[in-house]
């Protein structure tokens, strides 16, 4: 069993040019998935509704790692994750979904925190030897 990191920083989630809502976010990273980032988000931050007035569980977005470390410095981003330089010192990440676009400033400094961590676990240009294609392959065919 590999360790993992595992970070809650605060976002904003922004909702308007005047408006924002401060939420915690979880932000992870497991060696056995080493090319992957993940952002752990509250139930009540979801568009989806209740079932039986019961909130869901936390939304989790996976995007590539890279594109969070290249998201740091220039705009990076193709699809649903779009991440980009904000003013000052933050950082701003976009997840499109069906149900809409989330925009979200994050600090930069909690995500440089959060991937040299993951660094240490697994450096840059080293992923492919943290990948188990059996594992992989049983998954895909499971």
């Amino acid at each position: 069993m590999y360790a993992a990191v595992e970070e809650t920083v605060q976002a904003r989630l922004i909702l308007s040019q005047h408006r924002s809502a401060r939420l915690r976010v979880v932000l992870s990273y497991q060696p056995e998935d080493p090319f992957a980032a993940r952002m752990a988000f509250p139930a009540e931050f979801s568009l989806d509704d209740p079932v039986d007035g019961q909130s869901s569980e936390d939304i989790v977005w996976v995007f590539a790692r890279q594109l969070l470390s290249a998201g740091l410095e220039v705009p990076a981003g193709v699809g649903d994750v779009h991440v980009r330089p904000g003013l000052g010192r933050r950082t701003m990440v976009e997840l499109r979904a069906p149900e809409g676009t989330a925009l979200l400033q994050f600090d930069t400094a909690d995500l440089r925190r959060f991937l040299w961590r993951s660094r240490l676990l697994v450096p840059e240009g080293e992923e492919h030897l943290h990948l188990d294609a059996d594992r992989a392959l049983a998954q895909l065919l499971g």
